[in-house]
């Protein structure tokens, strides 16, 4: 059923979007460094890696230049229009593309780079393969701005990887054992909410039944407050 209303949705956004998709496209291709699309190697369903669709919002060379694959507050590399993308979550539109022909869902575990990936569990990995990786997710609402957490560290990668990647893994791993149509209605609606409102505090009522975040990471949130 959820591939159903994958379909659905995805194919009528492509139609309703597309008017404002195609100003994005030209101004991208006019600016920055001439790119639209930036293609990264993404991990899906059953282990299966697959092209992961975005708009182009840094330097070409990104990857390798500073943090890498994670990006931190004030990056740099994050082109002038690329900010705007990035901060109202419009680069990730060209997704339903992959939503569309089926290499994700629009509501999943976040699709990991192979590198992240890596660093998680062998059994989380095996839970996290059995779904269709999504657009927006539990751990997309609750990481919605992942770079407050690696302001100011010494050793950014470092500390996502001893203690994002853990808590991340484990409210993912939440998802898939409780996923249902009704959790799915709720993180669509929860996704759409932060988005108009982003200081809200909504995500904590509606799932109060997470796993506890741990506190290097609720000290995080305490100081950025």
């Amino acid at each position: 059923m959820q591939r159903i209303l994958d379909v659905i949705f995805s194919f009528s956004a492509l139609v309703l979007l597309s008017p404002f998709l195609f100003p994005v496209i030209i101004i991208l291709r006019f600016t920055g460094e001439g790119e639209v699309f930036y293609v990264q190697k993404r991990v899906g369903l059953r282990g299966r890696k697959f092209g992961l669709l975005k708009f182009a919002t840094m330097l070409k060379d990104s990857p390798n230049i500073g943090p890498g694959e994670i990006t931190v507050s004030g990056d740099p590399r994050v082109l002038p229009f690329g900010k705007f993308l990035r901060k109202s979550k419009l680069n990730e539109l060209p997704q339903i593309w992959n939503i569309f022909v089926g290499h994700m869902s629009i509501v999943g575990p976040r699709p990991m780079v192979p590198n992240t990936y890596a660093n998680y569990p062998k059994p989380a990995q095996q839970k996290l393969n059995t779904v269709r990786p999504g657009l927006t997710g539990i751990g997309s609402i609750v990481f919605r701005d992942e770079e407050r957490f690696l302001i100011d560290r010494e050793n950014p990668t470092q500390f996502y990887n001893n203690h994002i990647i853990p808590y991340k893994s484990d409210i993912e791993i939440w998802y898939v054992k409780n996923q249902s149509l009704c959790l799915y209605s709720k993180i669509i609606f929860i996704t759409a909410w932060v988005v108009l409102f982003p200081n809200s505090k909504l995500v904590n009522k509606l799932f109060a039944h997470l796993p506890q975040m741990p506190e290097e990471l609720l000290l995080s949130c305490t100081v950025q407050s």
